[in-house]
C-alpha cells in the first residue's frame, strides 16, 4: 500500500498569490482539502474577500494578504509581516499572470514591460521574499505557474512565450540555489484550460476545435485537473523533486 500520507498538508500554511479566480482559486481550494490553512493574495481586496468568503465556508482556515505581486518592496513588507505576526509560510505557489495578444510586429512596447513585470518579476519578487524565510527553517515549497508555452510557441503571443520560457528557467535557477537549503522549487505548466485569461479562446468556435484537434485528450483542461501535481509538489511526496516543469496539458507537448 502506497502511504498517502505523504501527499498530508496538515499544519502547513500556503501562500497562493492571484487566488480570487480561475487557476490560482482552483489550487487554493484543493491545498486546502489537502489540509493546508490558506493566504489569499491578490490586488482587488473586495474579489479577494469574496474569494476568502466562500472557501471560508468548506472549514479553511483562511487568511487575506493584499499586495502588488510586481512591486519587490511591497511584496517584502507584506511576507515579512506575515511571517513576523501570523506565523510560517510553508508552501508558495507564484500563480499571478497575464496575456496580452497582438501580432508581434505591433506589440506595444508597454504591454511586453507589463507582462514581464507581472509573470517574471513578480516570481523572482515572491519567491525571493519566501526563501529568505524558508532557508533559515531548512525546508520549504515554491511552485511556480509556468505554461504549455514554456515549451511552445503560437502566432500573436511571442511575449507571453518568452515570460513563461523565463518562468520555467528561473524555476531551474531557484533549484540550484536553494535545494541546498532544503526547499524543493518546481513549476506546473497547464496546457489550455478553461479559465477567465482564456475566455475569449474559449468562446471562438474555431480555435476550440483547434485545439481539440491538436489535444491528444480532444479537449480544454478544467482547472481542477491541475490540483494534484499542485498537491504532490508540495508534499512530502516530492522531497527529492526539484527544478522541474511538470506539464499538465492532456499530452500537447507530446505529438505533432
Amino acid at each position: 500500500m502506497a502511504d498517502l500520507g505523504l501527499f498530508d498538508l496538515s499544519g502547513r500554511t500556503a501562500l497562493i498569490t492571484g487566488s480570487s479566480q480561475g487557476i490560482g482559486y482552483a489550487l487554493a481550494q484543493g491545498l486546502a482539502k489537502a489540509g493546508a490553512n490558506l493566504v489569499l493574495n491578490g490586488r482587488d481586496t473586495a474579489k479577494l474577500s469574496e474569494a476568502a468568503a466562500r472557501l471560508a465556508e468548506t472549514g479553511a482556515t483562511i487568511h487575506q494578504l493584499a499586495f502588488d505581486v510586481t512591486d519587490h518592496g511591497a511584496v517584502r513588507t507584506a511576507i515579512d509581516g506575515f511571517e513576523a505576526i501570523t506565523g510560517a509560510i510553508d508552501i508558495c505557489v507564484n500563480n499571478a499572470g497575464m496575456q496580452h495578444r497582438a501580432p508581434l510586429e505591433d506589440f506595444p512596447a508597454d504591454a511586453f514591460e507589463r507582462l514581464m513585470r507581472t509573470n517574471v518579476s513578480s516570481v523572482f519578487n515572491v519567491g525571493q521574499a519566501v526563501a529568505r524565510h524558508m532557508i533559515g527553517r531548512g525546508r520549504g515549497k515554491i511552485i511556480n505557474i509556468a505554461s504549455v508555452q514554456t515549451a511552445l510557441a503560437r502566432p500573436s503571443i511571442a511575449p507571453y512565450t518568452a515570460t513563461k520560457g523565463a518562468v520555467g528557467n528561473l524555476t531551474k535557477g531557484m533549484a540550484t540555489d536553494w535545494a541546498k537549503h532544503g526547499l524543493q522549487c518546481n513549476a506546473i505548466a497547464p496546457g489550455y484550460f478553461d479559465t477567465p485569461l482564456n475566455a475569449a479562446l474559449v468562446a471562438d468556435p474555431e480555435f476550440s476545435a483547434w485545439l481539440e484537434k491538436r489535444t491528444p485528450a480532444g479537449r480544454w483542461g478544467q482547472v481542477a485537473e491541475l490540483v494534484g501535481a499542485c498537491v504532490f509538489l508540495a508534499s512530502d511526496a516530492a522531497s527529492f523533486v526539484n527544478g522541474h516543469t511538470l506539464y499538465v496539458d492532456g499530452g500537447i507537448t507530446a505529438s505533432l
